[in-house]
């Protein structure tokens, strides 16, 4: 079995050096009545930080699953927090605790975005699958998806005075949804290419809109039973210049929609930036917009919106813009004026040292206006504006950078004791102390591809991508050397086993060994390590990695020509060459016993060799996708890779067996490091997050670990499935809120279980009635079930009503829905009866209804297949009474229409 050898498992213990995910937002959020302005909310890969911004400290993580977060939205109180995940699942988090509360799983793909009702009740979703969701938050459950766009939504927002809903996608349509009857009552297709932001202005009087081409569009929003009776006819009103005659600027209206509103196009504005809008952001008094166009790598486009032009102004620079004179607050003039826009409003341009991902802004008393800025390079910069003032200047407040790295972190390195992590990137390198994962040194370096810790670890050495070896101090953070090593990049260096000098691989085509050496130092006359030359090895490709035997006898060097060359150390006589991988290794390791040698490739292989005859042992396919590093466990035959398929695997060198998986890097994995002690992994990936992984004194069975992975692939297969569909439902607008999941049908199956041992106990009862009556005395009670008995023997239909309590609010509906119709009967037995004794009422009656609900639909369908059968139709006269009433109203609706 599997514990003949036994296999400690790693797992996840800290993520670290991600100061903010690129995918999701950045959001002000408040901490326990704290200062406005002062907290943010950023997503961290699976997890979301609150980063206090003025002490650049992290003061809460709410912690994720497995998916990472691509959306956040605080509720309107300040107190919560919903997170938007990339399987389409939304987790409402307390700001309090940093605990989960809520959970609705209803997407089949990420959440592109989220927004709250203006008291904190309803939830709006949005997704790639194109659905939109709205969600109860008091009662835990879904309402209903709403249907009808044909790609990503990119906005979704609750209106205030009506019970409507606006969203945007990129099919490039704007639909209005009335959530009374869950209808979409008007598209609008005024936009020529995807609708990528939108916002309610002016007392929801405005909606603007930007798209993926240069204008910006404003809409006039008319509540149209405000002013006019039902039924009464309405005199068409005329344009004025401002607003489009084009055909292609006017809303496709759906009939009913006369009834509730009117959105017609109020004019638009011109930008200078020809790049889509990545989003529009205001404050949360509607009184200051930003736009972000993807090419920026500053904030230019903010404004300061007075009364009368919260509409149209839209001020992108500080030169000319075309823009509209105001008349009054509800009519603009037909004159058109190019006039400068600082003589007009007070504005400003938020320069940045990187493009923008993200923008929030937030106002304060005073008139403050507050922005956080989340940064394609893993920053986030605060800037605060005085509005009120005529000639703004903003102010930058707070700027992190100490926690993370700029660009990817390409090269790790553990010191001797196990206590320190080297990281080093495109410009800078860090120490990290791994118990407290605080940055220890930070330190500019050039572009750097390798790294390790000299011996004593008070230095350290970089080889960088132009070639040079850069040599640190760590108690001073200081440059000691810079050597120009090679004429090519330095892909790789290797400590002797001596511990007495290097070796360096480069894209040169030679490998060159290198002494320690002590100098003194001219400037402080003190000692100071270097490096000295020794000698070369010339070879015909490019090298790719070297590494020294621990026997210090042989070195492997990888070449480009998918070959790996061994050499003796002493002579540098070739030895072995091991051929096979089909194309170039890009790492290798050589066991601690100089027995083993483990290649991998960007064929996606590994493949473990002999050293004593070069013989291939085995090869194995690793990864799904290029192998980007690979090492063994110190003292061990075990050994772990990395590759671009985002995963870490563990292997068994003897036994050729995958031993564990490691999941949580978002992207490619660039590299990693184990410790002395092999107790500790520290990995680095393209989503720029450093993970720390631990060896724990759980035992691995591999026969349970096979099992554990086709379980997760059977849940991520259900994942990406349909949502269930009720028979005989009709696909229209309007569909269920859940979605069948792994969660779901085991609830389920605990509610099928617990019915059958009520139906058992109920049998054993009934026998024992008849018994009774047949002896004509009262004979023992048979004995009850041991569950029940362990619950403190609860009755059989108290344990159905205790087990249905325990499913997730948010996953009730589904649940039920996902049982097999023969237990539908006496499950609605079952609740007569407890509403009759009153027990959990509430709960009761919203999944009697639900059922009722759905049953109506089974009926349907039961009847439309007895009448195809049969050649029957069940109440025909009915039918066709019907089928003439409906044929009248819809005369009389475009009769109506005609009219006006």
């Amino acid at each position: 079995m599997g514990l003949t050898k036994q296999y400690l498992r790693y797992v996840s213990s800290a993520v670290f050096g991600v100061i903010g995910s690129q995918k999701a937002n950045i959001a002000y959020v408040t901490l326990r009545g704290g200062e406005k302005g002062r907290y943010v909310a950023v997503a961290a890969c699976e997890h979301v930080f609150i980063w206090d911004v003025r002490k650049a400290e992290k003061v809460l993580i709410l912690q994720g699953q497995k998916h990472e977060v691509t959306f956040l939205c605080p509720s309107p109180d300040g107190v919560h927090i919903a997170v938007g995940y990339e399987d389409g699942a939304v987790r409402i988090f307390s700001l309090l605790n940093g605990e989960s509360t809520v959970s609705f799983n209803g997407h089949k793909s990420a959440v592109t975005v989220i927004n709250y009702d203006a008291l904190g009740a309803r939830l709006v979703t949005g997704s790639k699958d194109t659905d939109v969701i709205v969600w109860d938050v008091i009662n835990e459950c879904g309402l209903y998806r709403l249907k009808g766009h044909k790609d990503v939504i990119t906005q979704a927002l609750f209106l205030k005075k009506k019970n409507l809903l606006v969203t945007s996608s990129k099919d490039s349509f704007v639909k209005w949804w009335d959530l009374d009857t869950q209808h979409c009552f008007k598209t609008m297709v005024g936009h020529r290419s995807e609708v990528w932001g939108m916002l309610l202005l002016n007392q929801e009087d405005r909606l603007l809109t930007g798209s993926a081409d240069s204008e910006l569009r404003a809409w006039n929003i008319s509540y149209l039973e405000e002013g006019k009776a039902d039924g009464e006819p309405r005199v068409k009103k005329e344009k004025t210049l401002l607003e489009d005659d084009e055909d292609e600027d006017e809303e496709v209206d759906e009939s009913p929609e006369e009834r509730i509103l009117s959105c017609k196009k109020f004019g638009s504005i011109l930008r200078e930036a020809r790049d889509r809008v990545v989003s529009l952001t205001a404050d949360n008094k509607a009184r200051v917009i930003a736009c972000h166009v993807s090419t920026d790598t500053k904030l230019k486009h903010l404004c300061h919106l007075s009364e009368y032009l919260c509409t149209l102004l839209y001020l992108l620079s500080l030169t000319l813009v075309k823009i509209h004179r105001p008349r009054s607050a509800l009519q603009f003039s037909t004159s058109i004026l190019y006039i400068q826009v600082p003589t007009l409003l007070p504005n400003h341009s938020l320069m940045s040292l990187s493009r923008l991902r993200w923008v929030d802004c937030l106002s304060c008393a005073g008139g403050e206006l507050k922005v956080a800025l989340l940064l394609q390079n893993n920053t986030i910069e605060t800037y605060s504006l005085r509005t009120l003032n005529n000639t703004p200047t903003a102010n930058k407040t707070a700027r992190l950078t100490l926690g993370g790295h700029r660009t990817d972190v390409r090269t790790l390195a553990f010191s001797s004791d196990n206590l320190a992590v080297l990281s080093a990137s495109g410009d800078t390198v860090k120490v990290w102390n791994r118990s407290t994962l605080q940055v220890i040194r930070t330190m500019a370096c050039e572009y750097a591809l390798c790294s390790l810790f000299v011996p004593g670890d008070r230095q350290i050495i970089l080889g960088t991508k132009s070639g040079k070896l850069q040599i640190f101090e760590l108690a001073s953070g200081s440059l000691l050397e810079t050597v120009d090593a090679h004429d090519g990049a330095v892909w790789s260096l290797c400590l002797a086993p001596d511990q007495r000098g290097i070796v360096t691989g480069s894209a040169d085509k030679t490998v060159k060994f290198w002494e320690f050496e002590l100098i003194k130092d001219q400037g402080t006359a003190q000692k100071r390590l270097t490096v000295k030359h020794s000698r070369s090895l010339q070879l015909e490709e490019d090298v790719l990695c070297v590494k020294f035997s621990p026997d210090h006898r042989l070195l492997a060097v990888s070449l480009l020509d998918c070959t790996v060359k061994v050499f003796y150390t002493d002579t540098l006589k070739f030895f072995l060459s091991l051929y096979g991988h089909k194309l170039p290794v890009l790492c290798l390791d050589i066991s601690h016993d100089s027995t083993l040698i483990a290649t991998g490739s960007a064929d996606r292989n590994v493949k473990i060799w002999g050293l004593d005859f070069g013989d291939c042992h085995r090869s194995m396919f690793a990864h799904d996708d290029s192998v980007m590093f690979l090492q063994f466990v110190p003292k061990t035959h075990l050994f772990f890779t990395a590759g671009k398929d985002k995963k870490i695997k563990q292997w068994d060198a003897d036994k050729f067996e995958h031993i564990q998986t490691l999941e949580g890097h978002h992207r490619e994995v660039w590299c990693l490091t184990i410790s002395p002690s092999g107790d500790y992994i520290v990995s680095s990936g393209h989503d720029k997050s450093l993970r720390l992984w631990e060896r724990t004194r759980e035992p691995i069975i591999l026969e349970e670990e096979r099992e554990m992975e086709r379980e997760a692939e059977v849940e991520e297969s259900m994942a990406k499935g349909d949502v269930p569909v009720v028979p005989g439902e009709t696909q229209g607008e309007a569909a269920p809120a859940g979605k069948k999941t792994v969660e779901t049908v085991k609830a389920a199956e605990r509610i099928m279980e617990v019915l059958e041992l009520y139906r058992e106990e109920t049998r054993k009862m009934e026998e024992h009635k008849y018994a009774c009556e047949k002896a004509g005395k009262e004979l023992p009670p048979p004995q009850s079930n041991p569950i029940l008995v362990a619950f403190g023997n609860v009755s059989p239909s108290r344990y159905v009503l205790d087990v249905i309590k325990k499913v997730r609010s948010s996953e009730l509906e589904v649940s039920l829905l996902v049982l097999p119709f023969p237990y539908i009967p006496e499950l609605l037995t079952l609740f007569n009866s407890y509403i009759q004794q009153g027990l959990e009422v509430e709960l009761v009656c919203r999944c009697l209804f639900f059922l009722v609900s759905n049953i109506q639909w089974t009926l349907q369908f039961l009847q439309r297949e007895i009448e195809s059968k049969e050649d029957v139709m069940f109440f025909a006269d009915a039918t066709g009474r019907l089928d003439e009433k409906k044929k009248k109203k819809r005369k009389r609706e475009r009769a109506v229409l005609t009219i006006a």
